[in-house]
């Protein structure tokens, strides 16, 4: 049975998408070998100045294969909190005392946090969100 959908390629855009799917086929990744080859195609791509929609579609699909099987085999674990924290003050070039006179957490919190003695609460990850402008759920993923 076939159905249609509101996808489609036309002209060249089919014939870009036809030939890449042709010399590297989308599958499931299933190997860190074929992980491999799959990242030099998308390389090869993103060196590209130009993609046709063949080549975007197509780009899209690899990533999301790519995605998958990085998510399943090499999963990366969230930043610690103290290296979240470490990282937004150098981001935004804070001070561990410009962070406590502007967000009132004390000084000793803020360096046990940093020294990986004590982990985010609750309020502080508010008063950080709100401080750094940036959602909530950055900061509570240790939760």
């Amino acid at each position: 049975m076939t159905t249609k959908t509101r996808f489609g390629l036309k002209g060249k855009s089919c014939d870009s998408y036809l030939e890449l799917v042709r010399a590297f086929p989308l599958a499931s990744i299933k190997s860190d070998d074929h992980l491999d080859a799959a990242q030099e195609v998308i390389d090869r791509l993103l060196a590209k100045n130009r993609l046709d929609h063949g080549e975007e579609t197509y780009l899209d699909a690899l990533s999301d294969l790519v995605a998958a099987y990085e998510d399943a085999h090499h999963a990366i674990a969230p930043a610690s909190d103290a290296d979240m924290l470490r990282h937004l003050m150098e981001a935004r070039g804070v001070k561990q005392s410009e962070l406590h006179r502007d967000t009132h957490i004390a000084k000793s919190t803020i360096s046990e946090v940093l020294s990986g003695k004590r982990p985010f609460s609750r309020p502080m990850i508010r008063a950080l969100a709100d401080y750094f402008k940036i959602d909530v759920a950055v900061l509570a993923a240790n939760l």
